[in-house]
């Protein structure tokens, strides 16, 4: 029987180091962590995150601020009050709910957030840092994933690892920070062969395809490590809606570890944007810490730890 690596509990651990760096700061006299929130539009999903990030930012200390837009706010608005965000020394993150409605360019918006401010890990500078291993900030569901694996493989050092998914926001940047952590990895996408062989050698999968129950229990060897970062909603023969990973959980229990949907990657993503959000907070306050387009030295990375 695979053991449950409960992300709940994980992000529990996580948000109370958060907290305690939130107290030091507030100890040192210095100001709450400012974390500013844009939501453009009435998308549901994006309205739910928001509320979720906003009551876990009070759980820990964080100032959150919110701005709410209409759908009909025009991207030069929208780009002045990122602008003024990325000003204003209350605000240590800056947060672009997406998607984005279709008039306003997405990319141009997360390209405007300040480097030092993208607490999300989407900027170009900090893509960049992440690619060559030179710090900046981290993606938030890349970051939980990796703390995910670690709590169950400490060392990854030479282990076969199968990242199925390319995406920018997961899977690159998954693979990336693997690779950083020495282990043997594999990122595979739509086009690639023999995708069932691969993830049968595999130390470790990490699904984020978005495409229900593709892990087949017979893809997955025994006592490899199962991180599945997908999450579908679909209608189950009772006529009830339900949430489906990347990985037909049911099916892989002769593996070492799994975890779950929900309750797994999810509640990562947020906690590890609350510690991205202190760990901007501490590099702002660095005299030598660069503003503008810049961004800091990279951060100590031992703060990326529930441990």
């Amino acid at each position: 029987m695979a053991d449950i690596i409960d992300g709940r509990a994980i992000a529990r651990q996580l948000d109370e180091k958060t907290k305690a760096q939130v107290d030091e700061l507030l100890a040192a006299g210095h100001p709450a962590p400012g974390l500013a929130v844009i939501l453009v539009g009435e998308d549901g999903a994006s309205q739910v995150y928001v509320r979720r990030k906003i009551k876990a930012c009070e759980k820990v200390g964080i100032n959150s601020i919110e701005h709410r837009l209409p759908a009909d706010t025009s991207q030069e608005h929208l780009l002045a009050l990122i602008d003024t965000l990325n000003k204003d020394k209350r605000v240590h993150g800056i947060l672009c709910q997406v998607p984005l409605p279709p008039h306003i360019d997405t990319r141009l918006v997360l390209r405007s957030i300040s480097p030092a401010k993208d607490v999300d890990g989407f900027h170009p500078v900090n893509v960049g840092r992440l690619t060559t291993g030179v710090g900046g900030i981290v993606p938030c569901t890349p970051l939980g994933v990796m703390l995910l694996i670690e709590s169950v493989l400490p060392d990854l050092k030479g282990k076969d690892v199968v990242v199925i998914g390319k995406s920018n926001i997961v899977g690159k940047p998954v693979a990336n920070l693997l690779l950083d952590a020495e282990a043997t990895v594999t990122v595979t996408h739509i086009y690639t062969e023999n995708l069932p062989d691969l993830c049968r050698k595999a130390d470790v999968v990490v699904a984020a395809a978005g495409a229900p129950e593709l892990v087949k229990g017979w893809w997955v060897k025994p006592g490899a490590v199962l991180i599945d970062v997908g999450i579908t909603r679909v209608m189950g023969e009772d006529g009830k809606e339900k949430l489906l990973g990347d990985i037909a959980f049911d099916e892989v229990q002769h593996a070492r570890a799994v975890t779950p949907v929900p309750g797994g990657v999810g509640p990562m993503t947020i906690s590890c944007l609350l510690l991205n959000t202190v760990q901007a907070a501490k590099n702002l306050l660095e005299p030598e810490a660069p503003r503008g387009d810049d961004y800091a030295d990279a951060p100590d990375r031992s703060m990326y730890s529930a441990s």
